[in-house]
């Protein structure tokens, strides 16, 4: 049975799907080494405050990228638990992260911390407007071979790469490996 919904409520969940989806558009911008994805998580006047950095979305994209591309050869940033606090046209989110590097040594950095964001919602969109990064632990961790590397075809479907290039952005996606038996 559909219980009765308050109209109220439902514009809540919306925008709540709305900053999470924003969220998502940072992260995978990021690993992707998509520029126009990343910078489309943030308004065109947003700073955000990390660690020695203070600047705009499009300079931290450039001095991470260039980060990341001189010493990694692959990143993912994962968002976990999520805290939103909905006023009006504005939120104060935080967000937990964790983040792993693959470094072209073949040695891992782990990281996590927070992202305690201001949201804005200007023209219809949910974007983040001021951004402090808390960076709560750092560590290596030890390389190891990758456990699903051996199989002659496994990149038929597509190679894993920082760019369009990935199968992530593939449409439609369909298998192109050979099925057992």
């Amino acid at each position: 049975m559909i219980r009765d919904v308050a109209p109220e409520r439902l514009a809540e969940l919306l925008d709540r799907q709305d900053i999470a989806d924003c969220l998502t558009r940072f992260t995978r911008g990021m690993d992707r080494f998509d520029r126009e994805l990343f910078v489309s998580a943030y308004h065109d006047d947003a700073i955000i405050d990390a660690g020695d950095f203070v600047g705009t979305a499009a300079q931290v994209f450039d001095m991470a990228r260039d980060l990341h591309d001189e010493g990694q050869s692959g990143t993912l940033h994962n968002v976990l638990n999520h805290s939103c606090d909905l006023d009006g046209d504005t939120a104060h989110c935080e967000t937990y992260f964790f983040f792993v590097g693959r470094n072209r040594d073949e040695s891992n950095w782990a990281a996590g911390g927070r992202y305690v964001d201001r949201f804005e919602r200007r023209n219809g969109a949910w974007k983040i407007a001021f951004r402090r990064t808390i960076l709560e632990w750092s560590g290596m961790i030890e390389g190891t071979e990758l456990p699903l590397g051996k199989a002659p075809d496994k990149d038929a479907t597509g190679v894993p790469q920082r760019g369009k290039g990935d199968p992530s952005y593939v449409r439609p996606l369909v298998n192109k490996r050979v099925l057992p038996g």
